[in-house]
């Protein structure tokens, strides 16, 4: 499997713990405001696994986890094993996923393969194709927070956002939802790259952080444990 890139230490992509986090290319998702397109477009320099483990065993006294994102990590046949090598270093695993494949994520945690997941919730489901591509429906995500909910697995949600969210479209994801054990907004940053089509989403206005702060009490209706 390619490892298309490493962050050697994070302080805030696994809470509670100290991680790097690795990066795995191509995803089935296509959002406009992607900051890792260059996963999507072949446009990095890949690590090899020997390369990784040489990594993996240097640092074990420096770093508690390993964060595994990408572009979309359950689109690919060898994660186990990419996970069971980490596993055999004696980290614990975060998983990142867009939540598209819920029996993949039910797989793993069955094989106790992760620790912790965090699940990106795009959109509100009637418009979720707007937000992550043509032909892509958010049922599948709501299907994996779900499993997540019953399994006991520590889990996390995440949204991003974006332009075209505003408050009806954060209100509605927040009933949307089942009550999260954790619900992270993430203020939407502008990509660097993106195709052309998409040059009107981008530069598109969306809620501030002062917008997203002021409508904090009206989500803790339904989502109490907003970050």
């Amino acid at each position: 499997m390619d490892i298309a890139g490493l962050v050697k230490n994070s302080f805030v992509d696994y809470p509670g713990k100290i991680a790097c986090v690795i990066f795995l290319p191509s995803c089935n998702y296509d959002c406009f405001y992607c900051h890792n397109r260059q996963l999507l477009q072949g446009g990095y320099e890949p690590l090899s696994m020997t390369s990784l483990n040489a990594f993996l065993r240097k640092r074990k006294v420096d770093i508690e986890g390993v964060v595994v994102s990408g572009g979309e990590p359950t689109i690919h046949n060898a994660l186990s094993e990419l996970l069971t090598n980490i596993k055999n270093f004696g980290y614990s695993v975060k998983l990142d996923t867009n939540g598209s494949n819920p029996e993949k994520v039910k797989e793993l945690a069955e094989k106790a393969l992760v620790d912790y997941v965090a699940v990106d919730y795009k959109a509100p489901l009637a418009r979720y194709s707007e937000f992550a591509g043509s032909k892509i429906k958010g049922e599948n995500a709501l299907a994996t927070i779900g499993y997540l909910l019953s399994s006991g697995l520590p889990f996390e949600v995440r949204t991003t956002v974006a332009p075209g969210l505003g408050e009806r479209e954060m209100m509605e994801m927040a009933k949307e939802l089942p009550k999260l054990p954790r619900y992270v907004l993430n203020r939407y940053r502008k990509p660097e790259i993106y195709p052309d089509k998409y040059e009107n989403q981008v530069q598109s206005p969306a809620l501030t952080e002062s917008e997203i702060i002021a409508l904090k009490p009206k989500l803790k209706q339904f989502q109490p444990n907003i970050v």
